[in-house]
């Protein structure tokens, strides 16, 4: 029997190779927002390495959206012309580009990991953090400013704005951050939301905001090119977001031309106890598909091939998302067909090294 790892899946107009996704991974090496030689050969290597799909890191649809001032942009059109030569490249080598248009709410302003990850204050660089309400992430984290009418109507332009450079820059896949804390996640979750207006109180309320997104964002994008919604499954906190709200919201946004959830989970709350092991989060991407009937991509510690094969041979998911793996190994998805036995194309500069004899 195929490897169902290397069969290819259709969504909408846009067919990927394989179920293989190199996950949105923040790479903190951007200035003024500007992708750089450094993503081209990030990305580019592993379109040349076998993935069906890849998604260019969080990347903020304004400045203040950021995490860190060293995050990539798609806040103005200068940004445009770097994106598309990544882009041009990713789809030389018969991969989609996709991008996670991303806006970090309470969790922005800070430095990168390995400059500290600290509250970068406004006199050092930094900005005023905005969020649902005035509640920091943790003490060592930013105060923020419960966002206004005016203050959601620039996060909802400014998403719409992100979208037609999407276009432009000739992303095939729009994937909408609303997960690990950052702001859309902050409105779903009532450990960060003490909202009493229409987007607080009720679960109706506190979706409010993706929803109205993901509209933005459908007003621009073609109907032919898919788009996902990145959540956090559950915060591992009692009182928090919860698989259960998980599913009733996939059960939403398959109305709403919603097309895959990538079910992750946490980062709402700094103490949340997590129980990390290989494939931890993959049973939320299953219940999500089987309650639902929505696709599914699987994340979370999955690093082998039999792993990812199995996950889909077992219907919890459609997509294998996968981070950390694909940073040890560029190539892994032309190993793993190796490994699964799957024949597939290897770039025509390196078949020779396709047979190991």
């Amino acid at each position: 029997m195929a490897a169902k790892l290397f069969s290819p899946l259709r969504l909408r107009g846009l067919e990927l190779k394989n179920r293989i996704v190199v996950s949105p991974m923040c790479e903190y090496s951007s200035q003024d927002g500007f992708a750089n030689d450094w993503h081209l050969v990030h990305l580019g290597s592993r379109a040349v390495g076998g993935a069906g799909l890849i998604i260019f890191e969080a990347t903020a649809v304004s400045p203040e959206g950021r995490i860190t001032p060293d995050d990539l942009g798609i806040w103005k059109d200068e940004h445009i012309e770097m994106l598309k030569r990544i882009t041009s490249f990713i789809e030389s080598q018969g991969s989609v580009a996709g991008v996670q248009l991303a806006h970090a709410g309470r969790k922005a302003s800070t430095s990168s990991p390995w400059k500290g990850g600290v509250k970068v204050p406004e006199d050092q660089g930094g900005w005023q953090t905005v969020a649902p309400s005035a509640l920091p992430f943790s003490d060592a984290y930013p105060m923020p400013v419960a966002l206004d009418e005016a203050g959601i109507q620039k996060v909802l332009d400014d998403f719409r704005a992100a979208t037609k450079r999407c276009l432009q820059a000739g992303f095939k896949v729009i994937e909408i951050h609303a997960a690990h804390g950052y702001l859309l996640h902050e409105f779903f979750s009532p450990l960060s939301n003490q909202r009493t207006d229409q987007y607080g109180g009720s679960f109706e309320n506190r979706i409010r905001l993706l929803l109205e997104v993901v509209a933005a964002v459908r007003e621009i994008w073609p109907t032919d090119h898919p788009l996902f919604v990145r959540i956090s499954a559950t915060d591992w906190t009692e009182g928090g977001w919860s698989i259960e709200d998980s599913v009733a919201l996939a059960n939403v946004l398959k109305t709403k031309d919603v097309d895959l959830i990538d079910a992750s989970t946490g980062g709402n709350v700094p103490n949340a106890r997590i129980p990390v092991g290989p494939g931890y989060q993959v049973e939320f991407a299953a219940r999500i598909r089987q309650e639902t009937g929505i696709p599914t991509g699987a994340v979370g510690i999955i690093t082998d091939a039999q792993q990812a094969e199995t996950i889909l041979e077992n219907n919890q998911a459609d997509l294998i998302i996968m981070a950390r793996e694909f940073l040890r190994d560029p190539y892994f998805p032309l190993h793993a067909a190796q490994e699964l036995g799957a024949d597939v194309p290897w770039p025509v500069q390196y078949e020779r090294a396709k047979r190991h004899k």
